[in-house]
């Protein structure tokens, strides 16, 4: 076996990640549009085709019930419930269910199947329907045809070819276990960021229990805190569970039968399936754990929380060997009404219960939800409406990305919605009226050049959240960020306000502009300064159109997650305190680089740019390496490369260096590892060699408006 870099060198800082930024991976081609292409469906036939192979059982895979539905919601829901707030990262988008490692998860056995009992459906649309959507629509059907009222779809999910690398899932080595290193503390309610499932390859939590043992509070707790860190509060965590436990049921028949490898590490001869065996019953080895919730797992009511909520349930090992639950007593097991064996419907099932099941029974606020739900189906029915429509939906960003005719009226918070604009947007004569305004003002470039970053820079492609549309940055949580340093940007925004006042005021017309459009605007137009005090003379694009969201429209809560604890752009350092997986300063940026959707150019010359104009947090002078800050020259470079200095670190922690003149031994400049990678690492060091040169300040004033740019309008979701 040959070994790549990245073994031969397990420091070795991953650049890989920035790679698919900067290439095109979509088989179809650089031109082709998804949103184009997917407007062409016919969605009603679309879903009467999924209704077919949904009812259709195949003899390969025999539906349980004689109905794919239950394992449809199943697929959609492992698919999206993936989502985690505190990158964006995972989630139904791109499909990766279909790609490792999920593709291999133990909480994802046998969803090959369903997949490929959709294949059909998936190869007649071809370029028209992205598996994302197929994969999602499948189980808005599956929930309609067993009797629920869904509140819509929006498609619109491009497919990935290429495993997400940029997503951290945890230190573990073996599915189904869980590292201490997973934790900061003890397990409950201190997972390490970005993470957000307890257990690797399972999708949220153990169904046995904390370490697979029956503990209903310490699995209540990890149910809070995992379905916090995707966004929902305790009502939708209940309806979630409750809903999708409304249908379907658990596999587990035995403990003894052999099963055979997950897809990746099947044979081939298996094309791409996993989890062969040879049980009587195909389908019955599954979780481990055996049996339904309740007497009709193909049909929407109440059943769940019924049973749940009118028996009393013991913990016992159930015939796959797993803890399960069961009625307490002899006679409630008689009582309770049986389901019909999934495969031959003249025998029967008593219903059972998770452990995850029974912990929203034993706390008490999610018991309180429950109840509310057993009294008022209604409420119940909405609940989950609300819930799988957020579950599904939660990382496609602004509602205006959603296509096709099922798309909700309704805007939700959570989509971070921006108003329409009102008015007429400036055009090129109000655009240099605007910037004789803003060049006119006490504002300073530097100061324009970090909040136009402070505001952009928030933008994650990975949920499309974030970015400077809306000009949250004005609003809480983002104005008091350490990191946009609250005292500088109030008197930033205050001018920027004035400003918008005294034009719009002075209109006699129906053209008005946001301040969303001038802290571009003004970070804009500093660029363009600094590069004219550099010689060059260039013209940074700017695209109106923003408006100002409200405090109404912004679900502050959601925000902290974007908030950064490090900006290597900015040579930005928080205190350090980091509860997560990243090993270094300089993979945080390169994390940070990676959610833009940067490449290892794009990267190189922002952050080589920022420096060049001292846009350092509290204009610090670490990385700063120019005597002439403020001009868009390639002095860091020349400086990072220049052998006339060498560096030490000034503590243990080595993140934070001093470089000293090798002639004199006077200290010259102060560095962090943001700044220093671009030496000492090979692949940066060989942009370095190009932006360095004394034919390379060019090309870096190209680049960096290139990126700066791509960085302003990577929300601008109407360009598209």
């Amino acid at each position: 076996m040959t070994w790549s870099n990245q073994e031969w060198w397990p420091d070795l800082l991953r650049l890989d990640i920035l790679d698919d930024n900067a290439a095109e991976l979509n088989p179809y081609g650089e031109d082709f549009d998804y949103a184009e292409e997917f407007q062409k469906l016919d969605l009603d036939e679309v879903k009467a085709d999924i209704q077919d192979v949904m009812t259709d059982s195949q003899e390969w895979w025999p539906a349980d019930y004689g109905h794919y539905g239950p394992l449809f919601i199943r697929m959609a829901w492992h698919s999206a419930g993936t989502y985690r707030t505190l990158d964006g990262r995972a989630g139904a988008a791109g499909a990766l269910q279909r790609l490792p490692p999920e593709s291999s998860w133990p909480d994802n056995v046998n969803l090959d199947k369903a997949r490929r009992v959709l294949q059909p459906v998936k190869l007649k649309y071809g370029r028209q329907l992205s598996w994302g959507d197929l994969i999602i629509l499948a189980g808005n059907v599956a929930l309609e045809s067993m009797g629920f009222e869904t509140y819509g779809f929006g498609g619109g999910r491009v497919d990935e070819y290429k495993s997400n690398e940029a997503v951290e899932w945890g230190p573990e080595t073996e599915w189904e276990t869980t590292d201490p290193e997973r934790f900061e503390d003890e397990e409950v309610g201190s997972l390490k960021d970005p993470l957000a499932n307890t257990v690797m390859g399972l999708i949220y939590v153990n169904p046995e229990g904390p370490y697979g043992e029956p503990d209903v509070e310490g699995s209540a707790a990890n149910i809070r805190e995992e379905f916090d860190r995707m966004a929902m509060d305790d009502e939708e965590t209940v309806a979630l569970i409750a809903g999708g436990h409304t249908f379907g049921k658990v596999h587990g028949a035995d403990d003894e039968t052999d099963v055979g490898p997950e897809p990746e590490a099947a044979p081939m001869e298996q094309q791409g399936l996993g989890w062969d065996h040879d049980f009587e019953k195909a389908g019955m080895i599954t979780s481990g754990i055996e049996g339904p919730w309740n007497s009709t797992p193909t049909m929407w009511d109440t059943g769940y929380i019924d049973n749940l909520l009118d028996y009393e349930w013991e913990p016992h090992k159930g015939p796959g060997g797993a803890w399960q639950w069961q009625p307490a007593t002899e006679e409630e097991r008689e009582d309770i009404e049986k389901a019909p064996d999934a495969q031959d419907f003249d025998e029967s099932e008593e219903p059972m219960m998770l452990t995850t099941d029974v912990a929203l029974k034993r706390d008490d606020d999610y018991r309180e939800i429950l109840e509310d739900f057993q009294e008022n189906p209604d409420h119940f029915q909405e609940a989950f409406a609300r819930a799988w429509f957020k579950l599904i939906h939660r990382d496609m960003g602004p509602k205006d990305r959603l296509l096709g005719p099922e798309v909700p009226d309704e805007e939700f918070v959570w989509q971070d919605p921006v108003p329409d604009a009102d008015y007429e947007t400036v055009g090129a004569a109000e655009v240099a009226e605007l910037e004789d305004a803003i060049l006119d003002s006490d504002l300073d470039r530097t100061e324009r050049v970090k909040t136009a970053w402070a505001s952009a820079s928030t933008y994650r492609d990975s949920d499309k959240r974030g970015g400077a549309n809306g000009a949250r940055i004005r609003l809480e949580p983002q104005r008091n960020w350490e990191a946009n340093e609250p005292d500088v940007l109030a008197d930033v925004l205050d001018t920027y306000e004035d400003i918008q006042a005294e034009f719009n005021e002075s209109r006699d017309d129906d053209v008005r502009v946001s301040l969303a459009d001038l802290i571009v605007l003004g970070g804009n137009i500093a660029v363009e300064q600094a590069a004219a005090d550099a010689g060059y003379d260039v013209d940074v694009p700017f695209e109106p159109g923003r408006t100002d969201a409200s405090a109404e429209q912004t679900d502050s809560d959601s925000f902290e997650p974007l908030e950064p604890k490090v900006d290597g752009f900015r040579n930005y350092i928080g205190d350090g305190d980091f509860n997560d997986f990243y090993g270094s300063l300089e993979e945080r940026m390169v994390d940070k680089a990676e959610l833009l959707n940067l490449s290892v150019t794009e990267m190189t010359a922002l952050v080589g740019g920022m420096r060049a104009l001292g846009a350092t947090y509290g204009d610090s002078d670490r990385g700063v390496f120019t005597d002439d800050p403020g001009a868009l020259t390639n002095d860091f470079f020349e400086t990072v490369l220049d052998m006339d200095y060498e560096w030490e670190p000034v503590d243990e922690d080595a993140e934070v260096f001093e470089g000293f003149d090798r002639a004199t031994g006077e200290k010259a400049w102060e560095a962090t590892r943001f700044d220093l990678i671009f030496g000492s690492n090979a692949r940066l060091r060989a942009h370095a060699d190009v932006y360095g040169a004394e034919d390379g300040e060019e090309d870096l004033v190209e680049d960096f408006v290139a990126a700066w740019s791509k960085v302003m309008q990577a929300d601008r979701f109407d360009l598209e």
